[in-house]
């Protein structure tokens, strides 16, 4: 095992999110794209059972670094930047069919939407008894959020997948911050960092209408 896997731990990928945002509340992508490749580390970590979200996760994170290294990068730089231009160069459509089916807003919305998931699932693992199944606490997150975006098919799929979950105990110990009491400590101090993330980006979606983009 080198370096970089023994030193992985869940602390410092969500503490990363506070690097995300500015004085000002803009989103930066560059630590936004470096946050998430964290949490896709964490959750491969778990095995393959999560590798329905970190595989779409990780060619959604591909697309925005291909924005962020095009020539219209300067655009990119923050979610309300990228949000602007392309509002405002009608690179977003709301059509089922959409002719920008990899625009930066679409793309991202996609990951704020698992962010909601994670975020959920963790804050149900921080505050559950000893005893909990997390097939349960996974369920229930996903249920809260991404279930509604998903075909039945799909949504069947997962709740099968999520039975064969591992303990709360052993979820715990691979965030690799020590024993499970100091993992549920860690999670209340570093979840709201992701929080803020999300709350921004929620907001800034909303108002330009764009929650539900196809």
């Amino acid at each position: 095992m080198d370096n970089s896997e023994t030193e992985f731990n869940l602390k410092v990928v969500l503490v990363s999110f506070k690097q995300c945002l500015t004085e000002d509340g803009e989103v930066l992508l560059d630590y936004y794209i470096a946050s998430w490749k964290g949490l896709v580390r964490f959750l491969n970590s778990l095995g393959a059972i999560f590798s329905f979200i970190s595989k779409d996760v990780v060619s959604k994170l591909q697309i925005m670094e291909r924005l962020r290294n095009s020539p219209q990068r300067e655009h990119y730089t923050s979610l309300q930047s990228m949000v602007a231009y392309e509002v405002g160069s009608k690179l977003v459509d709301m059509n089922r069919r959409s002719r920008h089916p990899d625009s930066g807003c679409r793309t991202v919305l996609r990951l704020h939407r698992a962010l909601r998931w994670l975020q959920l699932f963790l804050e149900r693992l921080r505050t559950s008894p000893e005893d909990a199944r997390t097939a349960v606490l996974c369920t229930d997150s996903y249920n809260a959020s991404l279930a509604a975006y998903h075909p039945w098919i799909v949504r069947q799929a997962v709740s099968v997948a999520f039975c064969t979950l591992p303990s709360r105990k052993v979820f715990l110990e691979v965030m690799n911050v020590g024993t499970p009491e100091q993992a549920v400590e860690m999670l209340g101090e570093a979840l709201p960092f992701i929080g803020n993330v999300y709350d921004i980006s929620q907001k800034l979606y909303a108002e330009h209408s764009l929650l539900d983009l196809p």
